[in-house]
């Protein structure tokens, strides 16, 4: 049966708040109307990149009921429990048939011991992001994910992440759809807002989650 980990806020957390609301007056705003909480991470790798491949193209909502009933059909949700479910049972969850694919393969290669979770901790975030995406199912995104979900790295900027684009468009780009910020010049002015965010851009991008949902979501 898994560990129940103790959820862990980064070590930076407090200092990046500070450098933030000094260096762009929307997110603090923002951050102040947010107080007492925090990325938190659970430390358990299957669990961030599986709940990660169910987030994918679908909304926070969605996702979390998908999860919700995977975790009641599989128990202790392990690598072990998720192989041990027919595809069927995995697709009555709500997951498209290449989604239990893809979490089936994932699975496969935690059992397997195929992916060194100790060494990517030292990787840096570009080598993280290159050894997951070998794997079927990991793109970008969902690498970025896990850098800042589980590895707690302060700097990712998900520019392909449609929250972030979002809540950029709603408080930075009055009138500007998400849709137009995702490449070109659109792409180029999310990079030059995130400029004054480095080296927080993963704390500033969770702050600007929470101006469109104020429940923290946890991969």
């Amino acid at each position: 049966m898994a560990t129940q980990l103790k959820a862990l806020r980064p070590a930076f957390w407090l200092q990046a708040k500070r450098r933030l609301c000094v260096a762009d007056p929307v997110l603090a705003g923002i951050i102040r109307r947010h107080p007492r909480i925090s990325l938190n991470c659970r430390g358990d790798a299957f669990s961030t990149l599986a709940r990660s491949i169910v987030g994918q193209q679908i909304s926070v909502k969605a996702a979390d009921s998908v999860w919700s009933r995977l975790r009641d059909t599989c128990g202790d949700l392990s690598p072990p429990s998720v192989l041990r479910r027919r595809a069927l049972t995995l697709r009555n969850c709500g997951l498209s048939q290449r989604k239990v694919e893809y979490l089936r393969g994932l699975a496969g290669h935690f059992a397997g011991q195929h992916i060194d979770v100790a060494g990517l901790a030292g990787m840096s975030d570009e080598e993280v992001i290159t050894r997951l995406t070998d794997i079927r199912g990991i793109g970008r995104w969902t690498a970025e994910m896990f850098l800042i979900f589980n590895l707690l790295r302060p700097d990712v900027l998900p520019l392909g992440d449609l929250g972030l684009l979002k809540a950029i468009g709603r408080h930075y780009l009055p009138g500007r759809a998400a849709s137009s910020l995702q490449r070109g010049e659109g792409r180029r002015q999310v990079t030059q807002i995130a400029s004054c965010w480095i080296p927080y851009r993963s704390v500033a991008t969770w702050y600007l989650w929470r101006s469109l949902d104020p429940v923290p979501i946890e991969y």
